[in-house]
């Protein structure tokens, strides 16, 4: 990472940590592929509100007691680092944050979490098989392939290799759910052969009555030797119950013989329970499931699917669309085809149109540009998260006009009689696995187009009373030097007055330089914001006006401060003085700490930090100055403690 990033990040990181209550209040941070999660001791101390508005944040949503902030993938890694190296949390991992979080999970929030954890562990399995079974589906209906031997050959090739996973998914459910749960995962594996067991009938022949099906009767009961062929459910039960005999045993033998009789036990009573309790408790909620969602269509009709598809999105907000997957590989193992997939990715792309509207209606705010592109493109390849918790759900009417679109591409998937041949990806990638049958790629493509432009026409219709529209400020020029009492409504902190203006004073003995004249990018672009900068003369800095300490960074070459009427200020010492780790830096204040104008902040060793290479200039950051106010700086020259360094006035705009 860059010495330009990791300032940005940092200013980041010291606006988050303050936001979500402070280090105190920070129970542990980790990441996944688009968000940075943070455990809190007490969710009401986040600023939800204030954390949507954080540089580069494209939402911030709580689930399953976790605050979660979508950053978008790649750019939240670089974030966490420095989010986490601040609070002194680096080396914790999502598994650790996942423990920490379910102690505040309810029983109903741990089995759906535990559940989506399941299949995502094996999620790029079935994505590949379902996208290998739908490039197949394409190459098999094209004459020239039927008609060459080496294509014809390659694409049989690619059909047994999408068939597979397919074909032993109970297997993997069984691995992943006990390795989830605790288990040795070879047990799971062991039990996914036992219920694939060549010894058993085939389930699916068994089921047609093409094949003889022996009858064991243990304890009086009567025990079909049938495989668990497309026994998804099963599986995740089988999986559960092998971690937990295995834990039990692993405690419960002694050690001289556990090797040996630990895995020996877990398996047998395993085996027992799969035949006599485990498989037929599973096999009926697998039908009880199938029957109801095939009951679904059967009866409810254009109904039913336009309930589904326009409902579908709100499910993933409450988080419960984690228990999709298993119910669409029981459905695939059960049916052959997957109606829920392309309903679920009509219900995506509405959403994306919905952005689309809401970014038409506030087209002049370059924030609003900022957060809904990326969220648009997000949304084509099936991740709505960045959408429908940074636009949509923000301002309520993208999400009503997002469902409605849903809903009607919904009734378009009834009436093409559309499905899928896998699951585990929608939208762009999803026409791989659309079923090519009945021109299933063009009801596919018109499916989605009715459910986008369906979002976005009833955003804008919606928006049209639902919503407000205003200039973006921040396009606008400020006119300075205006001298206007506040307004009654404006910010007032710690139950002082706002002054018209206020006076930074010298943090630091040398002279000040304009912040364009510091030898640092990511100084003199501003990109952290407006400033100035002072190249020291001695190792000491000072608080330029009384205020609050609201952060010290660990690595103590920086720190934010606040004055006593709320103007937030990064005072950063040297440039790319991170690298030192705190080497030759004395802090004298700590967080959250009351400080006077002139009181000793942060002593370090100029000479030394000089000797190593580093620059040892003092650029002062106005950080998040709001709107209203305009920085007039004193003039490049000699700095002490009496010189007046800065004025923060407020202004006007036109």
């Amino acid at each position: 990472m860059d010495a330009n990033k990791r300032q940005r990040y940092e200013k980041i990181s010291i606006e988050l940590t303050r936001l979500v209550g402070g280090r105190e209040n920070i129970q542990g941070v980790a990441h996944c592929a688009t968000r940075l999660r943070i455990v809190l001791n007490d969710n009401d101390l986040a600023d939800l509100k204030a954390i949507e508005d954080v540089e580069l944040a494209k939402g911030v949503f709580v689930a399953g007691d976790q605050v979660q902030i979508i950053f978008g993938a790649g750019l939240v890694n670089d974030i966490y680092e420095v989010f986490a190296e601040h609070n002194n949390m680096k080396n914790m991992s999502l598994s650790d944050l996942k423990t920490v979080a379910n102690k505040k999970m309810n029983p109903l929030q741990r089995i759906i979490k535990a559940l989506s954890d399941v299949f995502v562990d094996i999620m790029p399995g079935i994505l590949a098989a379902a996208l290998l079974t739908g490039l197949s589906g394409v190459l098999g209906n094209l004459e020239f392939v039927q008609a060459n031997d080496t294509l014809f050959g390659i694409n049989r090739l690619i059909n047994i290799a999408s068939g597979a996973i397919f074909g032993f998914l109970p297997l993997a459910v069984a691995y992943s759910a006990c390795k989830r749960f605790g288990g040795r995962p070879i047990l799971g594996i062991v039990m996914g052969c036992i219920m694939l067991s060549d010894s058993l009938a085939n389930a699916y022949s068994a089921a047609q009555g093409t094949v003889e099906v022996t009858t064991l009767h243990i304890f009086g009961l009567g025990v079909d030797l049938v495989g668990f062929q497309g026994g998804i459910i099963v599986a995740l039960l089988m999986g559960f119950v092998t971690a937990k005999l295995d834990i039990f045993f692993e405690k419960k033998v002694p050690e001289v013989i556990r090797l040996l009789l630990s895995p020996l036990l877990t398996t047998l009573t395993g085996a027992l329970l799969l035949f006599t309790v485990i498989g037929p408790v599973g096999r009926g909620l697998s039908s009880g499931i199938t029957n109801a969602l095939v009951w679904m269509t059967q009866n409810l009709g254009v109904f039913g699917y336009a309930i589904f598809s326009g409902l579908q999105q709100l499910v993933v907000i409450i988080g419960l669309h984690h228990i999709f997957g298993a119910i669409e590989a029981q459905l695939l193992a059960d049916t052959g085809r997957n109606f829920l997939n392309p309903l679920m990715s009509v219900a995506i792309i509405a959403q994306g149109g919905a952005v689309l509207g809401y970014l038409v209606r506030h087209r002049r705010n370059v924030k609003t540009r900022e957060l809904c592109i990326p969220s648009f493109i997000s949304v084509l390849f099936g991740i709505t998260e960045p959408a429908l918790f940074g636009i949509n759900l923000r301002y309520r009417f993208p999400i009503i006009g997002g469902c409605i679109g849903g809903a009607l591409g919904g009734i378009v998937v009834y009436f093409t009689k559309l499905t899928a041949v896998g699951f585990g990806t929608t939208v762009l990638p999803g026409i791989a696995i659309a079923d090519p049958a009945g021109n299933g790629y063009v009801n596919y493509i018109i499916a989605h187009g009715v459910a986008i432009v369906g979002g976005f026409v009833m955003t804008l219709i919606l928006g049209k009373f639902m919503d407000k529209v205003s200039d973006d400020v921040s396009n606008k020029m400020p006119v300075s030097g205006l001298n206007l009492e506040p307004k009654a409504d404006e910010k007032q902190t710690a139950d002082v007055k706002e002054p018209m203006e206020e006076v930074f004073f010298g943090y630091a003995d040398g002279q000040m330089i304009a912040m364009e004249d510091v030898k640092d990018d990511t100084f003199s672009n501003k990109v952290l914001g407006d400033g100035i900068a002072v190249i020291p003369a001695s190792g000491k800095v000072y608080a330029p006006t009384d205020g609050t300490i609201i952060s010290v960074f660990d690595t103590k070459h920086a720190l934010c401060f606040s004055s006593r009427y709320g103007t937030e200020i990064l005072i950063h010492i040297g440039v790319d003085t991170v690298n030192l780790k705190g080497k030759y830096f004395k802090a004298h204040v700590k967080d959250n700490d009351s400080v006077k104008k002139g009181q000793l902040l942060v002593e370090f060793d100029k000479d030394q930090i000089e000797r190593e290479g580093y620059d040892t200039v003092i650029p002062m950051i106005f950080t998040d100055l709001p709107d209203e106010k305009v920085l007039e700086k004193s003039a490049p020259g000699p700095m002490t403690a009496e010189t007046k360094s800065v004025i923060v006035r407020s202004h006007i705009e036109r």
